[in-house]
């Protein structure tokens, strides 16, 4: 144990009490001590241990653990949304070049059978419906892409918006089909589809459906808030992504 210093001390010259944090008595100069002892500051401090170094995990890889889906960027879904947001840039800057060039707007089309997957990624000013749309194109695509890969999601997305707008074409011989509710929903369907074989084969994956169904039903109810967004489009594209779900199902990776 550390001892204490004294509370006092006497001075043999004149026998006065004087501090013992002094080295000569303040009454009569007389010198009670050589030096005055060391004050203690407190508690030693103890030195902190030295920081461990952070380790990182690498990367998940694909099939590296069953259910589990690869970590990768969803480029081909980020494409997808970066060209609608780019076509949304220069219908602002050109809305007739647009819409002349890139949509299904009630005119025949007369050859431009690129209109039929174009059209898709054009939302003219209907903001609200473009957010929703490419909303569900981000969370479906980034799944699918996560299961088939890239070339997948945007060959999905293609044919499900030419699917979609051929058959508005079918049901109605001047029909307006914009935007991409029903390449949405065949992103949708493709990815439904193969979570609902995957659990009959014995692989469930217990995803929580009711955001799913949400999706579906706010994507297929688009054109009654929008009349630029065609209802048989949703349904086309629909249509198309349950058909590729189901035959990519078996050979997913």
């Amino acid at each position: 144990m550390v001892s204490e210093p004294d509370l006092f001390v006497v001075c043999k010259n004149c026998s006065s009490e004087v501090s013992p944090y002094v080295t000569e008595c303040p009454y009569c100069g007389q010198r009670v001590r050589k030096r005055a002892p060391k004050i203690e500051r407190g508690e030693p401090v103890e030195p902190k241990p030295p920081k461990r170094a952070r380790t990182s995990l690498p990367r998940l890889k694909r099939g590296e653990i069953p259910g589990i889906a690869a970590e990768t960027r969803p480029y081909g879904t980020i494409a997808l949304i970066v060209v609608a947001l780019a076509t949304t840039i220069v219908y602002a800057a050109d809305e007739l070049l647009v819409i002349d060039n890139l949509t299904v707007n009630g005119l025949p089309l007369d050859g431009d059978y690129w209109k039929l997957v174009t059209t898709a990624f054009v939302h003219l000013d209907h903001f609200g419906y473009g957010f929703i749309a490419l909303t569900a194109v981000g969370v479906f695509g980034t799944f699918l892409e996560r299961r088939f890969g890239l070339p997948f999601v945007i060959l999905t997305f293609l044919l499900a918006a030419a699917g979609g707008s051929g058959l508005a074409l079918a049901m109605d011989s001047a029909p307006i089909a914009v935007g991409a509710n029903g390449a949405a929903l065949g992103l949708l369907c493709a990815w439904l589809v193969d979570d609902f074989l995957a659990r009959r084969r014995g692989d469930d994956r217990e995803n929580d459906l009711l955001g799913v169904y949400v999706f579906a039903v706010v994507l297929l109810l688009i054109p009654l808030a929008e009349p630029d967004a065609n209802v048989f489009a949703a349904i086309g594209g629909a249509a198309v992504g349950t058909v590729i779900g189901a035959i990519a199902s078996p050979f997913r990776p």
